[in-house]
């Protein structure tokens, strides 16, 4: 399923990072291309430039000690995997040839070809490459934050919390279980669903199905983007005897009474729906100093070209992954497909030749759909490329924990 990093933070911070750079008096660093971001997008980045350009001045700005697998915390949520293996020290990841500035970013100045940093420093570039992810937006439910992890609530979404969601789910002994998909853009936007019918298959096996109401909402009008996987999914689902609510978004949850409090998107209207088991995936959005600064679409996305991945409005400034504008999914699959036509674009410039790597949209994904079943899907800017039934078996299984 391969490593999905990010610099998301556990449930107790609102936005990147772990760990920021004490506050030292302003200083200037100058480095020929500056990346920001030190997850799967980044890294690759580095690593191709690296490999490619030996001796190129690579500065990585990313402030988490922790390289997360966030792709593999669902399947520590779901007790597939252990949670030991979730996570790596992100000093053992950043290329030795590379310079790693332990910080978060400020400010942008494209036009002065600059960035100022939160713990003080000035970094000016030749080239930047802005990959730092997406943000989890915790407090956009009211009692999120200050719930996940107890009272029956639990998340997958938050490294502090995958013990307890697993815990939460494998002592789940009967009642209404709900699992929420926020709207909007996301990582690894089947996600949800995946927590979902893993859950359920886990219920089955562990004899509480019998007493058990499963329940999937999400704030889209469909469950994926490509009708032809939609269809599959919602057969799957009907299948599975899970109940399917789509165009409702989370807004709050109510401990006290086992409450989840909906807005139905469609006519404002709010829907409460009462949980034994409570699963959130919280929602996400573009990285606060990313959606305000000078770089941003109107969505707060990196506005990069579909195709170039070169920034729409500053030639020496690239983009990609999840905090890019590109319409495609956000997932690691779409990363490593993005990154060496990024690279490929970023060494013509900087050797002042004409642009000619070309992204075409492409990505594949593995859709959990069970235990032992996958549905897998590769897409592109035009949407569906191949087909391949539900039927390919992950030797996975709870016993592995």
């Amino acid at each position: 399923m391969g490593w999905h990093a990010s610099s998301a933070p556990d449930v107790g911070q609102g936005g990147p990072p772990d760990f920021i750079s004490p506050n030292f008096e302003s200083f200037v660093v100058h480095h020929q291309v500056v990346i920001v971001g030190g997850g799967e997008a980044g890294l690759i980045v580095s690593r191709r430039l690296l490999k490619a350009c030996p001796g190129l001045d690579v500065g990585i700005i990313e402030p988490s000690e922790q390289y997360n697998c966030q792709r593999f915390w669902l399947m520590v949520g779901s007790g597939v995997l252990p949670a030991r293996g979730s996570r790596r020290e992100t000093s053992t990841l950043i290329p030795h040839e590379a310079h790693w500035i332990r910080d978060t970013v400020q400010s942008f100045d494209p036009a002065g070809d600059t960035l100022t940093t939160v713990g003080g420093a000035a970094v000016s570039y030749d080239f930047l490459v802005v990959a730092p992810g997406i943000q989890l937006n915790w407090d956009r439910v009211q009692g999120l934050r200050e719930a996940v992890g107890r009272d029956g609530i639990c998340s997958a979404y938050a490294f502090k919390t995958l013990v307890a969601t697993w815990d939460s789910i494998r002592d789940f002994a009967g009642g209404v279980a709900l699992f929420t998909q926020p709207s909007g853009q996301t990582k690894s936007p089947t996600g949800p669903l995946e927590m979902c019918y893993l859950a359920e298959e886990h219920f089955r096996r562990s004899g509480s199905r019998d007493h058990s109401q499963v329940i999937f909402t999400s704030g889209e009008t469909s469950m994926f983007q490509v009708p032809q996987y939609s269809q599959i999914l919602d057969r799957l689902a009907k299948e599975k005897g899970v109940a399917v609510h789509l165009g409702l978004d989370l807004i709050e949850v109510q401990p006290a009474s086992h409450e989840a409090v909906f807005c139905n998107l469609a006519s404002g209207e709010e829907v409460v729906i009462r949980y034994d088991l409570l699963h959130v995936a919280p929602p996400m959005g573009p990285c606060d100093f990313v959606a305000h600064s000078v770089l941003a679409d109107e969505g707060g996305w990196v506005d990069v070209d579909p195709y170039t991945l070169r920034h729409s409005r500053f030639p020496n400034v690239f983009g990609l992954g999840d905090a890019s504008s590109l319409p495609c999914t956000k997932t690691a699959a779409a990363i490593r497909q993005q990154a060496p036509i990024l690279v490929t674009n970023l060494l013509a410039a900087l050797e002042r030749r004409p642009l000619t790597g070309k992204y075409d949209g492409g990505s594949n994904y593995n859709i959990v759909t069970g235990y032992e079943s996958i549905l897998r899907a590769e897409l592109d800017y035009n949407g569906m490329i191949v087909e391949v039934p539900a039927s390919e078996l992950l030797r996975l299984s709870p016993q592995n924990v």
